[in-house]
């Protein structure tokens, strides 16, 4: 079971793409129209289920210059709420809009949907989706 669980932990971090590069990260950051901190002290969030840096919104990308406790299948969302619990997160879910994959584990960028107005949410959300875990969010707005 110990290897098991390791495995799940460890595999990952061994997959993982590398990290966009900074200026990738900075140039995101630098158009952004919104900004938000992802902390470590969140309800759900413990010491496996984490973020924590500063998350910027521009009208077509979303990044973070900070890192995520590792883990399989975290997906970014939208809410038009905060969100600090797996609870409150599929209560909001229908509402809010999936933007893709998180697959670095620190720095990420994930561009948006041309269809999407990131002034119509106020949160970013990372979620695990293999588990139904609540890892991290932050308010911009």
């Amino acid at each position: 079971m110990i290897g098991f669980a390791a495995g799940i932990y460890l595999l990952p971090i061994l997959i993982a793409p590398p990290a966009p590069e900074e200026s990738e990260v900075m140039a995101v950051a630098a158009d952004a129209v919104f900004t938000g901190e992802f902390r470590k002290d969140l309800k759900d969030s413990d010491a496996f289920h984490w973020g924590e840096g500063t998350v910027s919104v521009s009208r077509t990308a979303v990044s973070l210059k900070g890192n995520l406790a590792p883990g399989p299948d975290y997906k970014l969302y939208l809410s038009p709420e905060f969100v600090e619990t797996e609870a409150d997160f599929m209560r909001l879910e229908p509402s809010m809009v999936r933007l893709g994959d998180v697959k670095t584990f620190e720095n990420f960028v994930v561009t948006l949907p041309e269809s999407v107005d990131p002034s119509a949410y106020n949160t970013v959300i990372v979620w695990c989706e293999s588990f139904a875990q609540f890892i991290t969010a932050a308010q911009y707005r």
